[in-house]
């Protein structure tokens, strides 16, 4: 970060003397200037107390400062090419949106973007105060595998059709619009129509870890429910999509449940997962590859699955546990597709994959 005047926020396209009345007006951010390889991205707060920045999984929070004695606080950081990444004011104990940025994620959340990262067509631009939509189909699910009740959201999405079946399901009903993105991605052709089933985690470690009761229930309890709920739905096609330790889950289901699971999207896996490395102070400094690539060293056959990775480019310490495993499932006869977001460990980065995906893992073979 770097000390502006008044004369760099003329740089950024920002007229008027901070703080004043014109100037709010006018301000929009966060908006970026080319800065060698990379880029320099002004955010504006506009507060009587000090606040800082916190990025998602990508930096260390970074302090605003105040212009003068206005109410103008400011910030410029340096962000790499090809980055998008969500993050959110703090004041105190307090986390705010941006009120200067229309794109939102969740009530307390914004997405930046550099203007080199690929657009995400089909997302919707949501302010913080945006309502999304709900799928009118629910489940009221009470599972004995798992205990506790859980709301499951279902949504035919161009009628319905194979099932595609959403880990971290609350995240994308309300955080990220999947229901309207997935909408218009298959009235657009890019995709056939499917039953999205948002299914929402009680307890993210216990359930996605290695462990087969998640998927029990799955099979036994939930998709026995989703038949019955009068949305069509073909689970000799579904597909498991899931982020993190959801993307890890995901693919632990298809090598453990084959005839349940053959179809899989996982954005930035959580492949270095061991049954104690979540106990460590470096969770990620274990074995590369963790627990699955153990797994693949016992050779499976997984001709019948179709998997799809993806990791954000900014992850450097994930890379290897990703590349790792990615050539261990081509190796054992998946069809793998392989690609690189323009993001860190975030969910903003992964709205694209997640629809390219589910439309390639539906895809016909060959």
């Amino acid at each position: 970060m770097r000390l502006v005047g008044e004369d760099t926020f003329a740089a950024f396209g920002l007229p008027g003397t901070p703080g004043s009345d014109a100037f709010w007006a006018a301000a929009r951010t966060p908006v970026s200037i080319p800065d060698g390889d990379g880029w320099t991205t002004l955010f504006l707060w506009r507060g009587s107390d000090a606040a800082s920045i916190d990025f998602e999984s990508w930096s260390e929070p970074v302090p605003l400062r105040r212009f003068g004695d206005t109410d103008c606080w400011y910030a410029e950081v340096r962000m790499p090419a090809r980055l998008r990444v969500t993050y959110q004011f703090r004041v105190g104990e307090e986390a705010y949106a941006d009120a200067l940025n229309p794109v939102g994620a969740g009530g307390d959340r914004s997405i930046a973007a550099t203007p080199d990262a690929p657009a995400q067509p089909h997302w919707p631009a949501v302010g913080a105060d945006g309502v999304l939509p709900l799928p009118r189909t629910r489940i009221r699910w009470a599972s004995e595998r798992l205990g506790g009740r859980r709301t499951v959201r279902v949504h035919p999405a161009g009628g319905g059709g194979p099932v595609v079946l959403l880990l971290d399901g609350d995240d994308w009903l309300y955080l990220h619009p999947a229901m309207t993105a997935f909408d218009s991605a298959v009235a657009s052709g890019e995709m056939p129509p499917v039953t999205l089933v948002f299914l929402p985690a009680k307890d993210r470690e216990a359930e996605f870890a290695c462990r087969a009761a998640l998927w029990e229930a799955v099979r036994d309890e939930l998709l026995p429910l989703v038949v019955e709920s009068g949305v069509p739905a073909e689970l000799d096609r579904l597909v498991v999509v899931g982020q993190s330790l959801g993307g890890l889950s995901a693919l632990y289901a298809a090598l453990e449940f084959p005839d349940l699971v053959s179809r899989v999207a996982c954005q930035s896996p959580s492949f270095w997962w061991t049954p104690d490395a979540l106990g460590l102070a470096d969770p990620l400094g274990g074995p590369v590859g963790g627990a699955i690539a153990a797994r693949l060293r016992e050779r499976p056959d997984l001709s019948g699955l179709r998997v799809a990775f993806d990791v954000g480019e900014h992850e450097k310490r994930m890379l290897p546990h990703c590349e790792l495993v990615e050539t261990q499932a081509g190796q054992a006869g998946a069809t793998v597709r392989v690609a690189r977001s323009a993001s860190g460990h975030d969910r903003a980065g992964w709205r694209q994959a997640l629809l390219r995906d589910v439309a390639w893992a539906l895809a016909h073979h060959g």
